[in-house]
């Protein structure tokens, strides 16, 4: 059953009929809407990463041996994964403005597919390293435990930001799937892509996000012990 999208037509006293600008139409205004809603979402984990460096002023060592043993090569892993996921998305969003619906659906789904992995590589560093007693409320975080303080700060930062990324991977992945469903039923198409573009550039901001985090957590420990858990 086909759900194309159908203009309202507003009538002015004279009878002249016009299309009412509805939010799949002005692109505009739907764009500007969205980028401010991201504008909150950098100013977020903005001052995280704040938090972060002005911590890591006050116990140098401690954030320099924590981030040693993070394990950098899941992180690089998934770094690499976001990275194609932004080409996904983004090649999706172009092959829906140039008609090709297929194409833009299967790039959707790759997107998909490579947020699932992004999650599930992290879920196993996140197992090893409760296994080790570091996790939020966890055996060598708690405040009774001998771990330096400066190490405490550092993966409760660490845990509260990739925990809350997590969060917008899980609902970048259920926007995906909303946005499958509306180009299924036709309200998403060539003409009428703002909802599409909007989520392209959610998940810019999502990978984006994850471009700092690398290098903020998993590699100022980098000159440091070459394990990891």
């Amino acid at each position: 059953m086909s759900h194309e999208y159908v203009p309202e037509i507003a009538t002015d006293r004279e009878g002249n009929e016009y299309e009412v600008q509805g939010w799949q139409g002005d692109f505009y205004a739907g764009k500007l809407g969205f980028w401010l809603f991201m504008l909150t979402e950098v100013m977020m984990f903005g001052a995280m990463f704040l938090a972060l460096a002005y911590y890591n002023t006050l116990h140098p060592q401690d954030f320099l041996d924590a981030s040693a043993s993070l394990n950098r090569v899941l992180g690089g892993t998934n770094t690499v994964i976001l990275l194609i996921s932004a080409l996904t998305m983004g090649l999706g969003f172009l092959k829906m403005r140039t008609g090709d619906v297929k194409g833009a659906k299967l790039m959707i789904w790759a997107t998909i597919l490579l947020a699932i992995i992004f999650l599930v590589i992290k879920g196993f560093e996140w197992r090893a390293e409760y296994n080790h007693g570091i996790f939020l409320l966890h055996d060598q975080l708690l405040p009774e435990s001998s771990l330096p303080f400066g190490q405490k700060l550092f993966f409760g930062l660490y845990f509260t930001m990739t925990g809350l990324h997590g969060v917008h991977i899980i609902i970048g992945i259920g926007l995906m799937l909303w946005l499958l469903q509306r180009i299924n039923a036709d309200k998403v198409t060539p003409e009428h892509h703002i909802f599409h573009l909007n989520i392209a550039l959610y998940w810019d901001i999502v990978h984006l996000i994850w471009v700092f985090v690398f290098p903020y957590y998993y590699m100022i420990g980098a000159g440091g012990a070459t394990g990891g858990h």
